[in-house]
């Protein structure tokens, strides 16, 4: 039986590329670099923030202070645009709905900045209460490494790794959830490839959010 379904959000709940490539297009035009073409936010995102700055700026310029000053633009833009583009998947909502009426207990792990994972979850998914929305946090390893699902996890006493899902579109994710010893439920519809998801042998490979909920409520049976 599934008790807990831990999600990823950019690319998984939420499509966000946009909003996320306007808002480091406008850091790189402060700090005097081109542009990024949509299209290379694919690859660019799921990785961290600092990660994202690396990816976008010149190979020549992708020093500390570069990366910092890039953040300096990026955050208070993207905070204030957060949601012009931004909005669940299809499909999305109406899978939430049919595992919340499972009883199915529902978090976040990403490795998006906490604060702008609080800010999108409370503007587009708060009625779902999530019972923790963890984003990328200093002095905390972003994923793969299994600690944010590790720490989720604590918060449900007795909770068993077989009852446990990680939901998302990359191989970030299902490192991620392999890492942590969880089944693994890949998505199509995000910013990464079938073959990049096959390659870890998900659970679950779904190519629409409502496969999601009939396997899910099909296993719990």
């Amino acid at each position: 039986m599934i008790k807990l379904i831990i999600f990823d959000l950019d690319g998984t709940l939420l499509d966000t590329r946009e909003d996320i490539a306007d808002a480091c297009n406008y850091a790189l035009r402060m700090c005097g670099h081109p542009e990024r073409d949509l299209t290379e936010y694919n690859m660019l995102v799921g990785r961290g923030i600092y990660n994202l700055f690396r990816g976008a700026l010149p190979p020549e310029s992708r020093s500390d202070e570069s990366v910092l000053e890039m953040k300096s633009h990026f955050v208070p833009y993207y905070n204030s645009h957060i949601c012009d583009k931004t909005e669940p998947y299809t499909g999305i909502i109406e899978m939430l709905d049919i595992l919340a009426k499972e009883g199915i207990t529902f978090a976040i792990a990403s490795n998006k900045y906490q604060e702008g994972t609080e800010i999108l979850v409370k503007k587009l998914l708060s009625r779902y209460g999530f019972i923790r929305i963890l984003g990328q946090r200093d002095n905390k390893p972003i994923k793969p490494d299994p600690e944010i699902i590790n720490e989720i996890m604590s918060d449900i006493p007795g909770i068993k790794a077989e009852e446990v899902i990680y939901c998302g579109d990359s191989d970030v994710d299902m490192q991620t959830g392999i890492n942590a010893g969880i089944k693994t439920i890949g998505v199509t519809w995000g910013f990464r490839t079938r073959e990049e998801l096959r390659a870890y042998d998900p659970w679950l490979l779904a190519e629409k959010p409502e496969e999601i909920s009939a396997a899910v409520v099909t296993y719990s049976e």
